[in-house]
């Protein structure tokens, strides 16, 4: 059996890893918000129309940060049309999925959703065809006390207490020629300048994030990202990064190894950030909001993206497998590795759409990659680890110096939690794990998801082939703990 070792050191931090980094983003895209968390005919329905056995199983993936309500329909989205009651509400095409919106579900039904999930809303504003005023009235709305035209509004719907959001998008993808409202950095720069600037006179409290590079392969990457922050960076809080991967070639080899991508992409923008900063002689170091992130290559075309008119229409709904789980373990470890750096990031999404749950009438399907997720949050208090894997690498892919074994690691009091991806298809591998300064002796909790088939996926009343399981594989050899993996393998291990 080939061996690693991963190298760890409880005085080498690199920062603590923020809950934040375990957010998620609901769209108003195909069922994602109808059918999906709110569907009144479901018999899982309360008499709001939330739909519980899908908030029930998202609860155990404890999102933080949840992002709403776009995406590419924020861009073209009126926030007043998704308030007050609810037979006053218009019904209107929105032109970035090409649906039938009905506006049932607004920003008050999700703060009320928020509130009861634990999450941390995060509302991103229409930039595109929207307007500095329209976000500061927003943000009255949301968190004004009673006394003002927008905030009265709020009260006058059944909400005294302002829903106080304290974290805010200023646009969505407005480097990506697709979006509505499209514009050239100098452009974009300027507006949200003048929307971060309105909103923090209104609240100085709130944190916003801009508009960063949204795809490596566009023509303005990283240059659009230096001119935003050399003209707004001093009003913002964040800058964002969004990331899809996909198996497009059936080279499951290639694909186990795209976490060398997701570390580039995360370290470029972070350059960048500090490029920046540099030159403007500026002590305020812009973070990383990645705020949105997954695999999805499978329905990203045709009728996949095309609502044709439709209310709730079926679009983006992937089938994830067992590779897709391995490959969503390695931007969690990506974000821990980078935790000085990643203080957001919103998995896109929670449900039907390239999501970890998906909905069929009254059933629920619970994908391969919702458990590496549930692993990783369960253990995700603490800072995290500089690491280092010493052992074989990757032999015959498009990242020939990718270590077989992909790692990071949390440190929290006398507990290390430390999460690993074994990329190879075919060879079992052993991971010793020192931990210089102390003796590990004991298994506190270890799961695994693993399969000898890269393909297989769950399916509707059928027993799930790929979830997490006890493991067992661990030993104890002078101090450093000893893991087996299995082939295709990603594993939790909190060790004492």
């Amino acid at each position: 059996m080939n061996q690693s070792t991963l190298f760890l050191h409880p005085s080498y931090v690199v920062d603590t890893v923020d809950p934040r980094v375990f957010g998620g983003f609901l769209e108003h895209l195909g069922r994602a918000v109808y059918e999906g968390v709110y569907h009144p005919e479901s018999k899982h329905a309360d008499e709001r129309g939330f739909r519980w056995d899908v908030l029930n199983a998202l609860k155990k993936l404890k999102f933080t940060a949840m992002r709403y309500p776009g995406g590419n329909f924020v861009s073209g989205y009126d926030w007043t049309d998704g308030i007050g009651p609810r037979e006053q509400r218009p019904r209107k095409r929105d032109l970035a999925w090409q649906t039938l919106e009905p506006n049932l579900f607004g920003t008050d039904e999700f703060m009320v959703m928020a509130r009861e999930m634990d999450w941390t809303p995060m509302i991103a504003v229409n930039l595109g065809t929207g307007t500095p005023s329209e976000a500061r009235n927003w943000l009255e709305y949301c968190n004004g006390a009673k006394g003002t035209y927008w905030a009265d509004r709020r009260v006058a719907n059944g909400f005294e207490a302002p829903h106080d959001v304290r974290l805010w998008c200023l646009g969505n993808e407005m480097d990506g020629p697709w979006q509505i409202g499209h514009v050239p950095a100098e452009e974009y720069a300027t507006r949200a300048q003048q929307t971060a600037r309105l909103m923090k006179m209104f609240d100085p409290t709130v944190e916003l994030v801009a508009c960063g590079s949204c795809a490596t392969n566009l023509p303005t990457y990283l240059d659009w990202d230096r001119k935003v922050l050399e003209y707004c960076g001093e009003d913002i809080d964040y800058i964002s990064l969004h990331c899809y991967v996909g198996n497009e070639k059936d080279n499951t080899a290639d694909y186990l190894t795209v976490g060398l991508d997701i570390d580039k992409q995360i370290e470029d923008l972070d350059s960048a950030t500090r490029f920046v900063q540099g030159k403007l002689k500026s002590k305020k170091r812009i973070k990383l909001s990645f705020d949105e992130w997954n695999v999805w290559y499978r329905a990203r075309s045709g009728e996949h993206v095309d609502g044709a008119g439709k209310e709730a229409p079926h679009l983006l709904e992937e089938v994830y497998n067992l590779e897709d789980a391995l490959v969503v373990g390695q931007f969690l470890n990506s974000f821990i590795r980078h935790a000085d750096s990643v203080k957001i990031a919103n998995l896109a999404q929670i449900v039907n759409v390239i999501a970890p749950i998906l909905t069929r009438g009254d059933e629920m399907l619970i994908q391969s990659i919702f458990y590496p997720i549930e692993m990783v949050v369960k253990r995700r208090d603490g800072v995290a680890l500089q690491s280092s894997i010493v052992g074989p690498t990757c032999k015959d892919t498009v990242h020939p110096n990718a270590a077989v074994i992909d790692a990071s690691a949390i440190l929290n009091g006398s507990d290390v939690s430390v999460f690993l991806v074994n990329r190879s298809t075919t060879e079992a591998q052993e991971v010793k794990i020192d931990l210089a300064g102390r003796n590990l002796s004991t298994v506190k909790s270890a799961e695994i998801v693993t399969g000898t088939d890269p393909k297989a996926a769950n399916e509707y009343g059928k027993k799930e082939v790929v979830s997490a399981v006890d493991f067992t594989e661990i030993c104890f050899q002078s101090g450093s703990a000893i893991v087996s993996l299995p082939p295709m393998s990603f594993a939790a291990v909190t060790l004492s």
